[in-house]
């Protein structure tokens, strides 16, 4: 009997090791899977991760390549964004509630050559046809105010610019003081006294010159200031002339704080207050530039350096008031915008580029080797709309090109620009950047009559 028992303990025994040992197998066959799984993802994540390295050292490293990385752009994506063009409002609001331009800007970046401009046009700009019954209401900064819209204020100032811009940022006081609030002030010179008080807008402004910490509300205390109050003679004070003048120092200013404020808001640690700042710009800010288009631009954005920043005022006259029915307004002298025009918003893209070889070497270009007026152009409308030929043909010829020959083909749907003869790729992209769209093709015809066709798609 109690050999019986125990062998029944034995053979017990032996079958509770046989079930402890085929657990362990389980578990050590589990863990062994377990590490399989995570040494597979673990190579996964080390191959997206060099392929996601390798993609932004392909578009330029640091910031500015994981950006453009992060939004889906790859080497060539850069060199086919056109500049952009973009109208910029300031507009504040009076205790009626009546909304004023206070800041009329056209802005530009290339972010190819990462410059940019910046040309103010005075509030008083002229836009009716006669000066000698002058109204209040001409004035290119009462016209945001008919309908609370920037398309007329958009018309007018591409009439007097001829850039054919597209694009327009309103943006309201509110969004400068709180701008200014959440990146913790800005550091500027005001560069002279400021006293000036109107109850009608509840607009105190009370600056001491010199270099001081700007928070919001002296922020816009610095932008609006035009003149003192009057002194017991009655005089008002304003920008000393060598600084500007009166109207003329107050866009110096507005243009001189705008740079400092993009300074302040690029700097590393205002990344984490990205979100506080973008709260700020839905809240207060207007604008027809579709995310998609934004976006592109973001990556290089952050690159952009202000010293990169042209700066100028469009050029003009105040007449005597008895001359203008009594108005105070601004005409534009045609002439000398055209120059300016020409050599802030084309001529900059034409300077001397350094482009780097396949094999390492570099070669120079210089666009002014070839001018403008030696290239023969050539517009072929394709798009179905027959509005668009003569559009592209002003705006080819206020940016200096000179049009020989027109024309209409069958519907095609992208625009292309075809270089015929063996014009620089500077002159090209510059060509492609004025018209804001279009794909550069090479087709070289000795027998060709022109440098360069161009034919316009139905995506104009």
């Amino acid at each position: 009997m109690k050999k019986k028992q125990m062998n029944k303990n034995i053979k017990g025994k032996n079958n509770i090791n046989t079930k402890s040992n085929k657990k362990g197998s389980k578990k050590k066959k589990k863990m062994k899977t377990w590490v399989k799984v995570l040494l597979i993802i673990a190579l996964i994540l080390l191959i997206a991760g060099a392929v996601f390295a390798y993609r932004v050292q392909q578009n330029g490293g640091g910031v500015s390549g994981m950006l453009a990385t992060v939004v889906g752009h790859d080497e060539n994506t850069k060199k086919n964004l056109p500049e952009l063009k973009v109208l910029v409002l300031g507009i504040s609001t009076d205790q009626d509630g009546v909304e004023l331009t206070d800041t009329i800007m056209v802005a530009s970046y290339n972010p190819k050559t990462q410059k940019a401009s910046l040309l103010s046009i005075p509030r008083d700009t002229y836009t009716g046809k006669n000066p000698a019954k002058a109204t209040a209401y001409e004035k290119i900064n009462a016209l945001y105010g008919r309908k609370h819209r920037a398309d007329e204020t958009l018309e007018a100032v591409n009439e007097i610019t001829g850039l054919g811009i597209e694009y327009y940022v309103v943006v309201r006081t509110e969004a400068l003081i709180e701008l200014v609030d959440a990146i913790g002030g800005v550091t500027f010179y005001v560069p002279k006294d400021m006293n000036y008080d109107d109850v009608t807008q509840d607009l105190h402004i009370h600056l001491k010159e010199g270099e001081q910490l700007l928070d919001g509300d002296k922020a816009e205390q610095l932008v609006r200031y035009r003149h003192d109050n009057p002194d017991k003679n009655g005089v008002m004070k304003t920008y000393p002339e060598e600084y500007g003048g009166n109207d003329l120092g107050r866009m110096r200013t507005q243009r001189e704080f705008i740079m400092a404020t993009i300074k302040q808001t690029a700097k590393p640690e205002n990344i984490f207050k990205l979100g506080q700042i973008l709260e700020v710009a839905q809240k207060n800010v207007e604008t027809n530039i579709d995310f998609n288009v934004a976006k592109d631009y973001i990556p290089y954005v952050v690159e952009f350096n202000t010293e990169n920043m042209e700066t100028a005022t469009l050029p003009g006259t105040t007449p005597d008031w008895s001359k203008t029915n009594n108005v105070s307004i601004f005409v534009v002298d045609k002439e000398e915008t055209e120059e300016l025009i020409q050599k802030m918003f084309y001529d900059r893209d034409l300077e001397q580029e350094t482009t780097t070889n396949e094999d390492g070497t570099t070669t120079e270009q210089n666009g002014d080797a070839v001018s403008k007026k030696d290239i023969k152009i050539e517009v072929i409308n394709g798009s179905g709309v027959s509005k668009n030929l003569q559009d592209v043909v002003d705006i080819l010829e206020g940016a200096g090109y000179e049009v020989t020959r027109t024309g209409v083909t069958n519907s095609t749907s992208k625009t292309a620009i075809i270089n015929k003869k063996e014009v620089q790729d500077v002159l090209l992209n510059n060509i492609k950047d004025t018209l804001g769209i279009g794909t550069i093709q090479d087709s070289q015809s000795s027998s060709s009559k022109v440098d360069v066709t161009i034919v316009i798609g139905k995506d104009y």
